[in-house]
């Protein structure tokens, strides 16, 4: 509703102001002395005599109060509907689901009705003059009817609006909840602001220019206008979703900063040791090549010419890795934390492999010297693996499942082949070691397959000899 709504109930009481009960004694005044006294005579005239104007004032004074009434009822449901327009405008600011456009909805149809009822009202006011002095009986009677009618429709609609009022009260209370989260949010994401900034001020004094997270700060300075321009222009829901988002990437940025002395000193750390490392590889991949002959002169080339480029490779492979450290040596003096660790992770990787590789010829050169002296150690231990997956198979059965009898069946006679082939002048001894580890591997395997199928149990507590061994 608008203020022209009120004009006529403003221009009721000015009129009032000019007339009524003073109004109607100056007009005694003014009449002439016989009217007068025949008025008084009128008046104190004895049985049913009474006072002039008694009941045309009596209707007046009837049609004034619906006049009255329907005002009331007028500025009640004026309030109602102000009131209920900002609970419309707290829900829409911070809820777009449907049930929030649909009470936005609501609220418009609504508008329309109360605009039709508040027009009847005005019309009502307008169509009766109550002030006037020639106003009769019949003419207060219909606006009394007019007001009264015009009120009662006033009041059923101030009656709907509060019901619908009523109905969003789940809804205002999650919006005004949102609400009272927005400025605390505003609030948290400016401070964490801050704290990174005065974060990357303190590592700078320590000499640590930090350029890529001052970047991902300075990136952040768009997002803090956003935030000062208010929820009005953004939204309340997507105003709270940019200051978590600040928030939380300020604090990323703090955190960084507050680690990254830490961080400085853990890779001069790390370039150090994998310098060491990589001296250490090269001085064994010295030796590499004395263990090679004693291979060669001993044992067949199958034991050994898959190690004979181990050499070269590790001399390459080292050769790499110093190059690599020098370039994370450039990197963290330039203070490219994240090049210099990426690079640190490749030398790693290389030092790995190499130490690796190396270490292989040593550990083949040792495992061949204790099988071909004593092979029957290696062919007792990969039987009683077998032994133990068969005796697993057949705890609680008549005969074992074909699932893991025929796997264990098969490692037995892979197990008598690889015996059998140690025949001959140049047994190839390796050949022995890759066979009885493939069988255990197969006897674990079994174990394995039989536990799971009886529920994770152990069975008859055997299987301890299973594991593959070196």
């Amino acid at each position: 509703m608008t203020a022209t709504h009120t004009q006529p109930l403003e221009q009721r009481e000015r009129r009032r102001a000019r007339g009524g009960p003073v109004r109607d004694v100056v007009g005694l005044m003014l009449l002439p002395l016989p009217l007068v006294a025949a008025v008084a005579a009128m008046s104190f005239a004895g049985g049913g005599t009474r006072r002039w104007f008694g009941r045309g004032e009596s209707q007046r004074a009837d049609a004034q109060a619906a006049k009255d009434a329907a005002a009331a009822a007028f500025y009640e449901l004026d309030t109602a509907q102000r009131d209920l327009r900002i609970t419309i405008e707290t829900i829409t600011a911070v809820d777009s689901s449907p049930r929030a456009r649909q009470a936005a909805q609501d609220y418009e149809d609504f508008g329309r009705r109360i605009d039709e009822v508040s027009q009847a009202y005005i019309t009502a006011v307008d169509s009766h003059d109550l002030d006037r002095d020639d106003l009769d009986g019949g003419a207060a009677a219909r606006a009394r009817a007019d007001l009264t009618r015009a009120k009662d429709e006033l009041n059923r609609v101030k009656g709907e609006l509060d019901r619908f009022a009523q109905g969003l009260a789940p809804l205002l209370q999650t919006a005004e909840t949102q609400l009272v989260q927005l400025a605390p949010a505003v609030e948290r994401a400016r401070q964490a602001l801050m704290a990174a900034s005065d974060a990357l001020d303190t590592v700078r004094a320590q000499g640590l220019r930090a350029d890529e997270l001052a970047a991902r700060l300075a990136a952040l300075g768009p997002e803090l206008t956003k935030l000062n321009q208010g929820a009005g222009q953004h939204g309340v829901q997507e105003t709270i979703r940019r200051a978590d988002d600040v928030q939380r990437k300020a604090g990323e940025v703090r955190a960084e900063a507050e680690r990254l002395p830490a961080r400085a000193a853990e890779i001069d750390k790390r370039l150090v040791s994998l310098r060491t490392r990589a001296q250490a590889i090269t001085t064994r991949a010295g030796k590499v090549e004395p263990i090679l002959s004693e291979l060669r002169r001993r044992y067949s080339a199958a034991c050994w010419q898959d190690l004979q480029h181990v050499p070269e490779r590790a001399a390459q492979s080292v050769e790499q890795a110093e190059v690599k450290l020098r370039e994370a040596q450039q990197a963290r003096d330039e203070q490219h934390w994240a090049d210099a660790t990426s690079r640190l992770a490749t030398v790693r990787a290389l030092l790995d492999s190499t130490d690796e590789a190396v270490s292989a010829a040593g550990d083949r050169l040792q495992r061949l010297d204790a099988v071909s002296f004593d092979r029957q150690k290696e062919v007792d231990r990969t039987r009683f693996a077998i032994r133990d997956a068969q005796r697993l198979a057949m705890a609680g059965r008549s005969t074992p499942d074909p699932r893991h009898a025929q796997p264990l069946d098969d490692a037995v006679a892979r197990l008598d082949r690889a015996v059998a082939g140690l025949e001959g002048r140049h047994p190839d001894w390796w050949h022995f070691l890759t066979e009885t580890e493939a069988v255990r591997q197969t006897a674990a395997r079994v174990v394995q397959e039989i536990r799971e199928g009886r529920g994770g149990g152990t069975g008859t507590g055997m299987g301890t000899g299973t594991g593959t061994g070196g």
